[in-house]
């Protein structure tokens, strides 16, 4: 015979004064907890990586000036030249950013806004890439 034994199978007490909690709210006892609010975010983000923008080398710059006035020749001519362009989008949040490499029609060239358009699809909208954003610029 155990210790418990005389107990063991007695009817579970029901209090008349309290009504049982509901299932729901007793699993909410059970969350975990924050105590502080948005610190994980926070973590998060500090973790999440950026790329650091290169300066471009003055033998850098030539080749992309170079590229850049032999396919606005080809702009200014009516064609609608393939290229593929590498830009550098600058982080919102932190420092640091990210590249981005995309291939194209090269539609315009508007030195005026420092611009060039992009058709990537002919169903999607045009890209526009700023002047400066630029690391790379091939003729395809």
């Amino acid at each position: 015979m155990g210790k418990y034994d005389d107990i063991l199978y007695l009817p579970h007490h029901q209090s008349l004064r309290h009504p049982p909690m509901p299932l729901s709210d007793r699993a909410a006892q059970f969350l975990p907890f924050s105590a502080l609010v948005g610190y994980d975010a926070i973590i998060e983000e500090t973790g999440r990586l950026t790329d650091k923008e290169k300066d471009l080398t003055e033998e850098e710059r030539e080749v992309l000036d170079y590229t850049l006035a032999a396919l606005s020749s080809q702009v200014a001519a009516g064609e609608t030249p393939l290229a593929t362009v590498t830009i550098f989008t600058p982080d919102a949040r932190k420092e640091g950013g990210a590249f981005d490499t995309f291939t194209g029609a090269l539609t315009n060239v508007d030195y005026g806004k420092r611009i060039l358009c992009f058709q990537a699809d002919p169903h999607a909208a045009e890209r526009q890439v700023s002047l400066d954003q630029i690391v790379r610029l091939e003729p395809v």
